[in-house]
């Protein structure tokens, strides 16, 4: 793993100082832009410590391969990679664990994105395999504005392994298929429960197939036969918010 990395964006950095301002090492601002959260920003880092430096547009560029950084880049610490254990702990913590496994989600725009609804949904993890899946890259914190930061996000090693340990820890777990019979209104979403997303254009593996409780589908009633896995991912999470919701009135 990279001894250190590069982080950016508002709400990225916000997060950061908010939840883990000891990974901070250095911060970077574009010179003479006035802005209130900016200047939050480079205070809260002073407070900590943290070396500011003011730079010309380029400079940020350079630093982030052009990314839209916001006038804010930052040298930090890598996050701790969460694994098996960790998931255990979150499990038993928890009287109705809710859980969002992506499957194999390469994209880092689709992963930050999924993590962003997952924030907003109150999941209490992320899970993805350590293969095949994109990673926390300051392309995914970006996306997840701040949400990367926030939501435990935790790689295992085998993922069918880790379902059968859901299950037996009470989790149930509902995957999303195509070729389902029932669909996601249709489907009871309320207890412990994880709900697992395929990857972009071929869905769920076989062997992560073969480990769901249950499978249900969206809707679809156009000319498209899916919809990109971050829309679906939200559109799944908050029917399991909505329907929590009403047995808890």
């Amino acid at each position: 793993m990279a001894q250190t990395q590069w982080l950016y964006g508002i709400h990225a950095l916000e997060a950061l100082l908010e939840r883990e301002p000891e990974r901070l090492l250095e911060l970077f601002v574009l010179k003479g832009r006035d802005d209130q959260r900016l200047i939050d920003i480079v205070n809260q880092a002073r407070r900590f410590g943290v070396s500011v430096q003011f730079c010309q547009r380029r400079t940020l560029d350079d630093k982030v391969e052009g990314a839209q950084h916001q006038g804010v880049v930052a040298r930090a610490k890598p996050a701790r990679v969460l694994d098996e254990s960790d998931l255990d702990a979150i499990v038993a913590a928890n009287n109705a664990p809710f859980l969002l496994i992506l499957d194999g989600v390469t994209d880092p725009h689709n992963l930050g994105a999924c993590i962003r609804s997952a924030d907003g949904a109150g999941v209490h993890a992320v899970v993805v395999p350590k293969d095949k899946s994109a990673g926390l890259t300051p392309t995914v914190s970006k996306v997840a504005c701040g949400a990367a930061e926030v939501v435990p996000f935790i790689q295992v090693t085998n993922l069918a392994r880790t379902l059968k340990e859901l299950q037996q820890a009470g989790v149930w777990v509902v995957g999303t298929a195509g070729e389902a019979e029932q669909t996601l209104y249709q489907a009871r979403l309320t207890g412990p429960m994880a709900l697992v997303m395929g990857a972009e254009g071929k869905g769920m593996r076989r062997l992560t197939r073969e480990h769901c409780d249950e499978l249900i589908k969206l809707p679809m009633a156009g000319s498209v036969s899916s919809l990109n896995v971050s829309v679906a991912t939200g559109i799944c999470l908050f029917e399991v918010v909505r329907q929590r919701q009403m047995t808890s009135s």
